[in-house]
């Protein structure tokens, strides 16, 4: 992931080199079973996202390497110290469970370029090269199965430190200059071959970095074809920043909610037709970084996951586990808290789509099984929400937490929904709406609900 919009893209959107587009998977038409895939990834609306690597030894975050200027020849001696003896992935798996997350995002390649699976591609990998001589994505693939959730593999683009990639070089054609473009992309196409076969069916695979180079020729036509070639089900996302293209089976927004642009990274529009995701951190790294103590709190973090399902999408959590394998604790305590807010109100959140009220400065709606539930995140101060522009017939509004009957007025410029602020509860105040059927629309006079 990115902590900085960077130079070389920027320079390249000023030149107008993002032209060189011969990257959609043309003609691609999804398979019965992507599509199926497709919703039952939205119907579970949170996953865990981990950024795990060797780059965990030094404490400072994923890109390390790149910030601090460690040439890869130095960086490359981390792999020798990478020993997790903690590591243990029914915890892991476990805790995201208790979490209330439904599937796993895992770096299995990032852009230092040190893959943490077993790959016959490099040398340069989890098994060959560290003490440990273990590969924890095999781990991570059987508990996933074991306990319920799906496993996405997190695979980057972008490499520091291969030759055949030649980062830094200028693009020509397609090509960086005085690198073997066509041996990296080989390389890459063995290495996503290997995690579609040794791992058992997956969730679909996770790209990042395309925007490292918007002008070169990824091949990403060939490499999407080859995804769904070999898991027809596997879902792809890529997170470029810019609009879906064909071939991706979901939109990324990086720390950001769908539509949102606070780092002037996500430039795309929102799409109306594919699922939709949100990744975020609990403090402000991807990686492990041992001094940024800045964590979310619990509210935060559901308001997040509201947030996105009331925009149709899901959230992405990430932890950064420390070197030893272990799930710091501050991570640990919040993501429990946020799991049992999620027992009781997991209703409202999972199997859900964005409500047919679209997003106010007060909060979000969902529905599921012809109920639309009101997420007032900031209550009004007097307690009187009102909803605009709704013309269907409100039959009832009642309380989540209490089973009450909520009072309501409805009219024609919409509907007022009248709240006690004494009795909000502090989180996420929930209304269940009931409406009657969408052919019923027209009325003339007030509704009142009964007091």
């Amino acid at each position: 992931m990115k902590k900085a919009v960077i130079t070389i893209f920027l320079a390249c959107i000023c030149s107008g080199l993002l032209s060189f587009r011969l990257h959609a998977q043309a003609g691609y038409m999804p398979s019965p079973e992507n599509l199926q895939a497709r919703e039952d990834f939205q119907n579970r609306r949170f996953g865990m996202f981990i950024h795990w690597g060797i780059y965990s030894i030094l404490g400072d975050g994923e890109w390390v390497m790149h910030n601090e200027h460690i040439s890869y020849r130095d960086y490359s001696r981390l792999a020798s110290l990478f020993y997790p003896y903690a590591f243990d992935a029914k915890q892991w798996v476990a805790l995201a469970k208790a979490a209330g997350m439904k599937y796993i995002t895992i770096t299995s390649r990032h852009h230092d370029g040190f893959s943490m699976f077993a790959t016959k591609a490099s040398p340069y990998n989890i098994v060959d090269a560290t003490p440990w001589h273990h590969d924890p994505m095999k781990d991570l693939a059987e508990e996933c199965r074991k306990q319920g959730l799906k496993l996405f593999f997190y695979y980057s683009l972008l490499d520091w430190g291969r030759p055949d990639y030649g980062f830094g070089q200028p693009i020509v054609d397609g090509k960086p200059l005085d690198a073997d473009w066509d041996h990296y992309i080989q390389f890459m196409k063995t290495q996503l071959t290997e995690l579609l076969t040794q791992y058992g069916p997956i969730g679909g695979i996770w790209f990042d970095g395309e925007w490292e180079r918007p002008n070169a020729n990824w091949h990403l036509d060939e490499i999407y074809a080859l995804i769904h070639r070999l898991q027809p089900q596997a879902l792809i996302v890529n997170n470029h920043h810019h609009d879906p293209e064909p071939g991706q089976d979901f939109q990324e927004f990086e720390k950001d909610l769908p539509g949102g642009n606070s780092h002037g990274w996500n430039t795309g529009g929102v799409s109306k037709t594919l699922p939709l995701e949100s990744c975020e951190t609990m403090n402000n790294s991807w990686g492990f970084t041992l001094a940024d103590h800045h964590f979310k709190s619990v509210k935060q973090i559901i308001h997040l996951l509201v947030n996105d399902a009331g925009r149709n999408a899901n959230l992405l959590l990430n932890v950064g586990p420390m070197p030893d394998g272990r799930i710091q604790q501050e991570f640990v305590d919040t993501l429990l808290a946020v799991g049992k807010w999620m027992q009781t109100y997991g209703s409202t959140i999972y199997n859900t789509r964005a409500g047919i009220i679209p997003p106010q400065p007060w909060g979000v709606s969902t529905q599921a099984n012809g109920i639309q539930y009101l997420h007032i995140l900031q209550m009004p101060e007097n307690g009187v929400l009102f909803i605009p522009d709704i013309s269907q017939r409100l039959l009832s509004a009642e309380d989540f937490d209490h089973h009450q009957p909520v009072r309501f007025k409805q009219q024609a410029e919409g509907i007022f929904i009248y709240l006690d602020p004494t009795k909000a509860n502090p989180i996420d105040q929930i209304v269940e709406l009931k409406f009657a059927s969408a052919g019923n629309r027209s009325f003339r006079n007030p509704i009142m609900s009964k007091p």
